[in-house]
């Protein structure tokens, strides 16, 4: 296992929350609404992205990457992680190369995970606050996985704990939550899920090693933890939920960070989280590339934002509130 430094980072003000069509909540709205629907607005083109400022120096005017991998983690504040002598090994990681200060899930803290999950691949919540199941929920429109596959690329979930190819079910050990895996809310994907909706495997084997180790990520790819290696929390869970996510985090990392479409320039990793708790939204978001070197990025980001910094980088047009969200890329020089 990797040295585990415990480097201190202030934790800032809380962010700000965007409501996206999800009702409910006490949580007030401090920034324009975020539109729940999945109509698309092209992207700035990435040769007129304009540099702006972050310890990491100007970003370029292109794009650096072609593969995006965000990896959600569950159920915890900025406080409750950064800094945290539970947290050492990302407490690192949001040193040494970047993190946010004031992001916020961007939609109401009274809904549960499944809203934020559709926020962060489609742009909005769908009117979703509850975490029902594929069956009930069955999303239409654009969303992540279908422009990257319509583009001529590909996408992966790949799901720890997973029962089998894009299970619509939980596991019947609370492992494998599918609202943390969202391809199969989507009706565009039901066709592609059983074979790119895949079981996460282990670090000696299986998917996600097997994918990484030969450079074989596709262009955008979701890694899920199972719910004790997300920071959930669930029942029959042993030890502190967010050590256990921090050495999940610990014992992957690593790994990818030695794999061929990292080391060659080509990869970049998000770790984000769904959401905080029941009334506080305001979520640490991680930024890991080899252009990004000690960053603390202070400027109000959302879900939103991670959609359209991905949607950026693969040359994607921007869904529902991506389009009015403020990218991650020139903060973390992407």
């Amino acid at each position: 296992m990797p040295a585990r430094p415990g480097v201190m980072l202030a934790a800032a003000v809380a962010g700000v929350a965007l409501l996206t069509g999800c009702g409910g909540s006490s949580s007030p709205a401090t920034s324009a609404a975020a539109p729940s629907g999945t109509s698309s607005v092209a992207p700035v083109p990435a040769t007129t992205t304009p540099a702006t400022t972050g310890s990491a120096g100007a970003a370029s005017s292109a794009p650096r990457f072609s593969k995006v991998l965000v990896i959600p983690m569950e159920n915890k504040t900025e406080g409750e992680v950064i800094g945290s002598p539970q947290a050492p090994y990302l407490t690192m990681l949001a040193g040494r190369y970047g993190t946010t200060t004031n992001m916020d899930a961007g939609y109401p803290a009274a809904c549960p995970s499944l809203a934020a999950y559709l926020l962060m691949t489609s742009g909005g919540t769908h009117g979703v606050c509850d975490d029902a199941s594929p069956q009930a929920h069955q999303i239409g429109g654009s969303n992540i996985f279908q422009q990257v596959a319509e583009s001529g690329r590909e996408w992966r979930n790949y799901a720890e704990s997973m029962p089998s190819a894009c299970a619509m079910d939980n596991s019947a050990d609370g492992l494998y939550l599918v609202r943390h895996a969202p391809a199969p809310y989507y009706v565009s994907e039901r066709g592609r899920c059983p074979r790119w909706d895949v079981p996460l495997g282990s670090r000696t084997g299986g998917a996600l090693h097997d994918d990484v180790a030969a450079g074989r990520l596709p262009a955008y790819a979701m890694a899920t933890p199972n719910a004790c290696d997300d920071m959930h929390g669930a029942a029959g869970c042993s030890g502190d939920s967010v050590r256990n996510g921090d050495d999940w985090m610990a014992g992957w990392l690593p790994q990818i960070l030695a794999g061929p479409d990292y080391a060659a320039g080509r990869l970049l990793i998000i770790i984000t989280w769904d959401e905080g708790t029941s009334t506080d939204n305001h979520i640490p978001t991680l930024v890991i590339s080899p252009t990004t070197d000690h960053v603390t990025a202070t400027r109000p980001y959302t879900q939103c934002s991670t959609l359209r910094t991905v949607e950026e980088l693969l040359g994607l047009p921007l869904l529902g509130c991506a389009a009015d969200a403020p990218s991650l890329r020139p903060a973390f020089n992407l």
